[in-house]
Protein backbone atom coordinates (compact mmCIF):
# COMPACT_ATOMS: atom_id res chain seq x y z
CA UNK A 1 0.00 0.00 0.00
CA UNK A 2 1.35 3.41 -0.96
CA UNK A 3 2.31 5.43 2.10
CA UNK A 4 1.96 9.19 2.46
CA UNK A 5 4.25 11.24 4.67
CA UNK A 6 2.65 14.52 5.72
CA UNK A 7 5.12 17.04 7.15
CA UNK A 8 3.91 19.92 9.28
CA UNK A 9 6.34 22.68 10.24
CA UNK A 10 5.43 24.57 13.41
CA UNK A 11 6.69 27.41 15.56
CA UNK A 12 4.41 29.08 18.11
CA UNK A 13 1.45 27.96 16.01
CA UNK A 14 -1.17 27.31 18.69
CA UNK A 15 -3.73 29.62 17.04
CA UNK A 16 -3.85 27.77 13.71
CA UNK A 17 -2.43 24.29 14.29
CA UNK A 18 -5.58 22.52 15.45
CA UNK A 19 -7.32 22.58 12.06
CA UNK A 20 -4.20 21.14 10.41
CA UNK A 21 -3.95 18.30 12.91
CA UNK A 22 -7.66 17.49 12.73
CA UNK A 23 -7.55 17.33 8.95
CA UNK A 24 -4.83 14.67 9.12
CA UNK A 25 -6.43 12.81 12.02
CA UNK A 26 -9.70 12.38 10.12
CA UNK A 27 -8.13 11.16 6.87
CA UNK A 28 -9.75 7.85 5.95
CA UNK A 29 -6.63 6.60 4.17
CA UNK A 30 -4.81 4.18 6.47
CA UNK A 31 -1.11 4.37 5.64
CA UNK A 32 -0.17 7.87 6.77
CA UNK A 33 2.97 9.07 8.54
CA UNK A 34 2.69 12.54 10.07
CA UNK A 35 5.93 14.29 10.98
CA UNK A 36 5.54 17.41 13.11
CA UNK A 37 8.80 19.35 12.97
CA UNK A 38 8.72 22.07 15.60
CA UNK A 39 11.22 24.87 16.10
CA UNK A 40 11.16 24.76 19.92
CA UNK A 41 7.84 26.57 20.34
CA UNK A 42 7.23 28.52 23.53
CA UNK A 43 3.42 28.50 23.42
CA UNK A 44 0.95 25.58 23.53
CA UNK A 45 1.97 24.16 20.14
CA UNK A 46 3.70 21.10 21.58
CA UNK A 47 0.85 20.39 24.01
CA UNK A 48 -1.57 20.41 21.06
CA UNK A 49 0.74 18.13 19.08
CA UNK A 50 1.09 15.65 21.95
CA UNK A 51 -2.68 15.56 22.52
CA UNK A 52 -3.15 14.98 18.80
CA UNK A 53 -0.59 12.14 18.81
CA UNK A 54 -2.45 10.43 21.64
CA UNK A 55 -5.79 10.84 19.85
CA UNK A 56 -4.26 9.42 16.68
CA UNK A 57 -2.70 6.47 18.51
CA UNK A 58 -5.99 5.74 20.29
CA UNK A 59 -8.03 5.91 17.08
CA UNK A 60 -6.60 2.68 15.69
CA UNK A 61 -6.42 4.15 12.17
CA UNK A 62 -2.83 3.10 11.64
CA UNK A 63 -1.52 6.65 11.30
CA UNK A 64 1.95 7.12 12.74
CA UNK A 65 2.66 10.51 14.37
CA UNK A 66 6.23 11.60 15.11
CA UNK A 67 7.00 14.87 16.90
CA UNK A 68 10.44 16.49 16.84
CA UNK A 69 11.07 19.81 18.58
CA UNK A 70 14.39 21.64 18.57
CA UNK A 71 15.73 25.04 17.49
CA UNK A 72 16.24 25.43 13.75
CA UNK A 73 17.48 27.97 11.25
CA UNK A 74 14.09 28.75 9.78
CA UNK A 75 11.29 27.03 7.91
CA UNK A 76 13.44 25.56 5.13
CA UNK A 77 15.89 24.09 7.61
CA UNK A 78 12.91 22.46 9.32
CA UNK A 79 11.65 21.18 5.97
CA UNK A 80 15.04 19.60 5.28
CA UNK A 81 14.81 17.83 8.64
CA UNK A 82 11.41 16.52 7.60
CA UNK A 83 12.77 15.27 4.29
CA UNK A 84 15.51 13.37 6.09
CA UNK A 85 13.08 11.60 8.42
CA UNK A 86 10.29 10.79 5.95
CA UNK A 87 9.64 7.10 5.26
CA UNK A 88 6.55 7.23 3.02
CA UNK A 89 6.36 6.76 -0.75
CA UNK A 90 5.17 10.37 -1.20
CA UNK A 91 5.87 13.47 0.80
CA UNK A 92 3.67 16.55 1.14
CA UNK A 93 4.09 19.63 3.31
CA UNK A 94 0.92 20.68 5.13
CA UNK A 95 2.11 23.44 7.42
CA UNK A 96 0.39 24.90 10.47
CA UNK A 97 -2.84 26.57 9.37
CA UNK A 98 -3.12 24.63 6.10
CA UNK A 99 -5.39 21.59 5.85
CA UNK A 100 -6.89 18.90 3.67
CA UNK A 101 -10.28 19.95 2.26
CA UNK A 102 -12.00 16.60 2.86
CA UNK A 103 -11.60 13.54 5.08
CA UNK A 104 -11.04 11.33 2.03
CA UNK A 105 -8.54 13.61 0.23
CA UNK A 106 -5.59 11.18 0.50
CA UNK A 107 -7.81 8.20 -0.31
CA UNK A 108 -9.12 9.99 -3.40
CA UNK A 109 -5.58 10.87 -4.52
CA UNK A 110 -4.50 7.25 -4.22
CA UNK A 111 -7.59 6.14 -6.16
CA UNK A 112 -7.37 8.73 -8.96
CA UNK A 113 -3.64 8.13 -9.48
CA UNK A 114 -3.95 4.31 -9.26
CA UNK A 115 -1.12 4.34 -6.73
CA UNK A 116 -1.86 0.98 -5.18
CA UNK A 117 -1.95 -0.74 -8.57
CA UNK A 118 1.58 0.26 -9.63
CA UNK A 119 5.00 -1.13 -8.72
CA UNK A 120 6.95 1.40 -6.64
CA UNK A 121 9.44 1.99 -9.46
CA UNK A 122 6.62 3.07 -11.78
CA UNK A 123 4.94 5.54 -9.44
CA UNK A 124 4.71 9.09 -10.85
CA UNK A 125 7.46 11.40 -9.64
CA UNK A 126 4.95 14.10 -8.69
CA UNK A 127 1.23 14.22 -7.99
CA UNK A 128 -0.27 17.70 -8.14
CA UNK A 129 -3.66 19.29 -7.68
CA UNK A 130 -5.61 22.48 -7.06
CA UNK A 131 -5.65 24.74 -4.01
CA UNK A 132 -8.23 26.91 -2.30
CA UNK A 133 -7.27 29.97 -0.24
CA UNK A 134 -8.63 30.37 3.31
CA UNK A 135 -8.34 33.20 5.82
CA UNK A 136 -6.68 33.13 9.24
CA UNK A 137 -9.76 31.45 10.71
CA UNK A 138 -9.76 28.71 8.07
CA UNK A 139 -12.74 30.13 6.17
CA UNK A 140 -12.87 29.71 2.40
CA UNK A 141 -12.00 32.85 0.43
CA UNK A 142 -11.44 31.87 -3.21
CA UNK A 143 -9.56 29.46 -5.48
CA UNK A 144 -5.84 30.12 -5.76
CA UNK A 145 -5.23 32.63 -8.55
CA UNK A 146 -2.59 30.53 -10.30
CA UNK A 147 -4.02 27.20 -11.41
CA UNK A 148 -2.14 24.00 -12.36
CA UNK A 149 -1.82 23.28 -16.07
CA UNK A 150 -3.33 20.12 -17.50
CA UNK A 151 0.18 18.86 -18.19
CA UNK A 152 2.90 20.05 -15.81
CA UNK A 153 6.61 20.12 -16.63
CA UNK A 154 9.53 21.91 -14.98
CA UNK A 155 9.24 24.55 -17.72
CA UNK A 156 5.71 25.41 -16.50
CA UNK A 157 6.99 27.44 -13.56
CA UNK A 158 8.34 30.04 -15.99
CA UNK A 159 4.80 31.38 -15.74
CA UNK A 160 4.88 31.48 -11.93
CA UNK A 161 4.43 28.85 -9.24
CA UNK A 162 1.41 27.23 -10.88
CA UNK A 163 1.13 24.53 -8.21
CA UNK A 164 0.95 25.45 -4.55
CA UNK A 165 3.61 23.78 -2.40
CA UNK A 166 0.89 22.11 -0.29
CA UNK A 167 -0.62 20.56 -3.43
CA UNK A 168 2.69 19.16 -4.68
CA UNK A 169 3.32 15.52 -3.73
CA UNK A 170 6.87 14.41 -4.50
CA UNK A 171 8.09 10.83 -4.54
CA UNK A 172 10.16 10.53 -1.39
CA UNK A 173 13.07 8.66 -2.96
CA UNK A 174 13.52 11.66 -5.28
CA UNK A 175 12.75 14.36 -2.71
CA UNK A 176 15.24 13.07 -0.14
CA UNK A 177 18.10 13.79 -2.54
CA UNK A 178 16.98 17.38 -3.18
CA UNK A 179 17.35 19.61 -0.15
CA UNK A 180 15.79 23.05 0.19
CA UNK A 181 18.38 25.70 -0.68
CA UNK A 182 19.00 27.71 2.48
CA UNK A 183 20.23 30.75 0.54
CA UNK A 184 16.54 31.56 -0.04
CA UNK A 185 14.47 32.82 2.90
CA UNK A 186 11.03 32.89 1.23
CA UNK A 187 11.20 31.10 -2.14
CA UNK A 188 13.20 27.91 -1.60
CA UNK A 189 9.94 26.00 -2.14
CA UNK A 190 9.71 27.29 -5.72
CA UNK A 191 13.31 26.29 -6.40
CA UNK A 192 12.78 22.88 -4.77
CA UNK A 193 9.69 22.07 -6.83
CA UNK A 194 11.50 22.99 -10.06
CA UNK A 195 14.48 20.81 -9.15
CA UNK A 196 12.20 17.87 -8.26
CA UNK A 197 10.48 18.20 -11.65
CA UNK A 198 13.83 18.46 -13.44
CA UNK A 199 14.90 15.21 -11.81
CA UNK A 200 11.61 13.60 -12.83
CA UNK A 201 12.31 14.66 -16.41
CA UNK A 202 15.82 13.22 -16.23
CA UNK A 203 14.45 9.90 -14.96
CA UNK A 204 11.63 9.85 -17.51
CA UNK A 205 8.94 9.70 -14.82
CA UNK A 206 5.49 11.30 -15.27
CA UNK A 207 3.86 14.12 -13.30
CA UNK A 208 0.22 13.27 -12.59
CA UNK A 209 -2.61 15.81 -12.42
CA UNK A 210 -5.05 14.85 -9.65
CA UNK A 211 -7.69 17.26 -11.05
CA UNK A 212 -9.05 18.00 -7.60
CA UNK A 213 -8.64 20.53 -4.81
CA UNK A 214 -6.21 18.79 -2.46
CA UNK A 215 -5.16 21.64 -0.13
CA UNK A 216 -6.56 24.64 1.69
CA UNK A 217 -3.82 27.22 2.05
CA UNK A 218 -3.89 29.91 4.72
CA UNK A 219 -3.31 33.31 3.15
CA UNK A 220 -1.31 34.67 6.07
CA UNK A 221 1.79 32.53 5.53
CA UNK A 222 5.39 33.80 5.63
CA UNK A 223 5.51 34.34 1.87
CA UNK A 224 2.35 36.47 1.98
CA UNK A 225 3.65 38.56 4.87
CA UNK A 226 6.96 39.18 3.06
CA UNK A 227 5.52 39.53 -0.41
CA UNK A 228 8.07 41.92 -1.95
CA UNK A 229 11.09 40.03 -0.63
CA UNK A 230 9.54 36.82 -1.91
CA UNK A 231 9.04 38.27 -5.40
CA UNK A 232 12.67 39.37 -5.57
CA UNK A 233 13.83 35.90 -4.55
CA UNK A 234 11.51 34.25 -7.04
CA UNK A 235 13.05 36.35 -9.79
CA UNK A 236 16.48 35.01 -8.78
CA UNK A 237 15.13 31.46 -8.82
CA UNK A 238 13.69 31.98 -12.31
CA UNK A 239 16.98 33.37 -13.61
CA UNK A 240 18.82 30.38 -12.21
CA UNK A 241 16.56 27.84 -13.93
CA UNK A 242 15.32 29.62 -17.07
CA UNK A 243 17.99 32.18 -17.86
CA UNK A 244 18.21 35.95 -17.50
CA UNK A 245 16.70 36.96 -20.86
CA UNK A 246 13.78 34.55 -20.71
CA UNK A 247 12.99 35.60 -17.14
CA UNK A 248 13.14 39.31 -17.96
CA UNK A 249 10.83 38.93 -20.97
CA UNK A 250 8.38 36.81 -19.00
CA UNK A 251 8.20 39.41 -16.22
CA UNK A 252 7.58 42.13 -18.80
CA UNK A 253 4.58 40.07 -19.91
CA UNK A 254 3.47 39.71 -16.27
CA UNK A 255 3.48 43.52 -15.98
CA UNK A 256 1.50 43.99 -19.20
CA UNK A 257 -1.00 41.30 -18.17
CA UNK A 258 -1.49 42.99 -14.80
CA UNK A 259 -2.35 46.31 -16.48
CA UNK A 260 -4.72 44.67 -18.98
CA UNK A 261 -6.60 42.75 -16.27
CA UNK A 262 -7.39 45.87 -14.20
Amino acid sequence: MTKFTVITITYNAEKVLERTLQSVLTQTYEDVEHLIIDGASKDKTLALAEAYKKASDDSGQGHKVIIKSEPDEGIYDAMNKGLTQASGDYIVFMNAGDFFPQDDTLEEIAHRCHLNELPSAELPAVLYGNTDIVDGEGRYLHPRRLQPPAKLTWHSFRHGMLVCHQAFYARTDIAKNIQYDMQYRYSADVDWCIRVMKEADRLGLPLYNINKVVANYTEEGATTLHHHESLRERYRVMVQHYGRVSTFLMHCWFAVRSVISR
